[in-house]
C-alpha cells in the first residue's frame, strides 16, 4: 500500500495553499508609508514601460488573459467531467490548481483595469506563481499510482514512501518559501523587498531542483520496466491506447517537459529581478509560462488518468479477484 499516493493528503496541501494565500496577503496592509516617491503618472496606461507605480510594467492585454482564461477553464471543466464519469479522482490536485490558476488570469483583468493596484498584482502574481505547484503534486501522484498499479515499486530509484516524504514535504517547502518571498517582496522598503525577492528566487530554485530529480527517478523507473519486465512492459501491446500504460507514462513525461521548461523560466525571471526584461514583457509570461503548463495539463485530457489507473475502490476490488484467482489456480481439483 502507498497511502500518501492516494490523493488525500494532497487535499490538505490545497487547504493551506488558501492558508498561505491570506497570510501572503496581510503583510501589503501593513507596508511601510511611502516616502519621497516620484510623482504618480496623470494617464497610467501612456507609458506603462516607465510608470514606477506599475509592478507589470506593461498593461495586460484583455485577449490573451481572455483565452488563457478560457482554454484553462475548459480543461478543468472537461477534467471535472471525466473524473465524474471515467473516475481518477487521485487527480483532484490538478484540477483544484487549474481552477486557482484561473483566478489568476481574472486578476489579470482587474490589473488591466487598475494597473497601479498594488493589492491586485499581489493576489495576481501569488495565484500565477503558487498554482502550478498543485499540477506539480499531480504528476507526484500519478507516479507512485502507475507504480502500484503496474506493481513494479522495486524498480523506482527510492521506496515509494519515500519518494512521498521527501517530494511532498519538497513541494510544500518551496510553497511556502515562495509564498512568504513573494508577500515580503511587496514591501516599500527597497532592503526588505529585495530580500523578499531572493526568498522567492530561492523558492522555485528549489522547486526547479526537486522536480528536476523527480523526472530523473521517473524517467530512471520506464527505463528499468522497459529492461527488466518484459512481460508487464508488453502487457497492454493489443489494447487501444487509452488503455496502454506505456502511453500514460509518456503523457507524465511531456507534462513534466512543460513543468520544467516553465520553472526554468520564472527562475531565471526571477534571477533579473522584477524590472527585468523576463518580467516586464508579456510575451515571455504566455510564451514560457502559461504555454509550457498549458501542455503539462491539457495532455491529460485525451489520456486521462483515470482510463488507465483505477480509483481506490476499484484498484482493490481488481486486487481482490487476482488474489483469489491465484488461489484457487493453487488448489487442487478433488478427482
Amino acid at each position: 500500500m502507498i497511502p500518501a499516493f492516494l490523493g488525500g493528503r494532497y487535499k490538505h496541501v490545497e487547504v493551506l495553499s488558501i492558508i498561505l494565500f491570506a497570510l501572503a496577503l496581510a503583510p501589503s496592509g501593513f507596508a511601510a508609508p511611502e516616502t519621497d516617491s516620484p510623482p504618480r503618472p496623470a494617464d497610467p496606461y501612456a507609458d506603462p514601460a516607465n510608470d514606477p507605480y506599475n509592478p507589470l510594467r506593461y498593461i495586460p492585454s484583455n485577449v490573451l488573459t481572455a483565452l488563457a482564461l478560457v482554454l484553462y477553464l475548459l480543461i478543468a471543466l472537461t477534467q471535472m467531467f471525466m473524473m465524474w464519469k471515467i473516475g481518477g479522482k487521485y487527480m483532484t490536485t490538478l484540477v483544484i490548481a487549474e481552477c486557482a490558476f484561473c483566478i489568476g488570469f481574472g486578476f489579470r483583468f482587474a490589473l488591466h483595469s487598475n494597473p497601479e493596484s498594488k493589492g491586485i498584482y499581489i493576489a495576481e502574481y501569488l495565484f500565477i506563481i503558487l498554482s502550478p505547484c498543485g499540477f506539480i503534486a499531480a504528476d507526484y501522484v500519478l507516479l507512485g499510482r502507475l507504480s502500484r498499479w503496474l506493481n513494479c515499486d522495486s524498480h523506482l530509484l527510492i521506496t515509494p514512501r519515500r519518494i512521498t516524504l521527501v517530494f511532498v514535504l519538497s513541494d510544500v517547502v518551496t510553497f511556502l518559501v515562495q509564498a512568504a518571498g513573494g508577500a515580503i517582496s511587496i514591501s516599500n522598503n527597497v532592503d526588505t523587498a529585495k530580500f523578499g525577492s531572493h526568498l522567492a528566487l530561492a523558492g522555485l530554485a528549489l522547486q526547479l531542483a526537486s522536480f528536476v530529480f523527480f523526472t530523473l527517478v521517473f524517467t530512471l523507473f520506464v527505463f528499468r520496466v522497459y529492461k527488466h519486465e518484459h512481460r508487464i512492459w508488453t502487457r497492454d501491446s493489443g489494447k487501444p491506447i487509452h488503455q496502454d500504460w506505456r502511453i500514460l507514462a509518456c503523457a507524465l513525461l511531456i507534462s513534466c517537459v512543460g513543468i520544467l521548461v516553465r520553472s526554468t523560466y520564472r527562475t531565471i525571471e526571477l534571477s533579473q529581478g522584477y524590472l527585468g526584461s523576463l518580467s516586464t514583457t508579456e510575451g515571455f509570461f504566455y510564451g514560457l509560462d502559461t504555454l509550457p503548463l498549458f501542455v503539462a495539463v491539457v495532455v491529460y485530457v485525451p489520456f486521462w488518468p483515470g482510463r488507465f489507473i483505477a480509483d481506490d475502490g476499484e484498484m482493490k476490488r481488481l486486487e481482490s479477484v487476482e488474489s483469489n484467482t491465484k488461489y484457487m489456480n493453487m488448489v487442487p481439483l478433488n478427482p
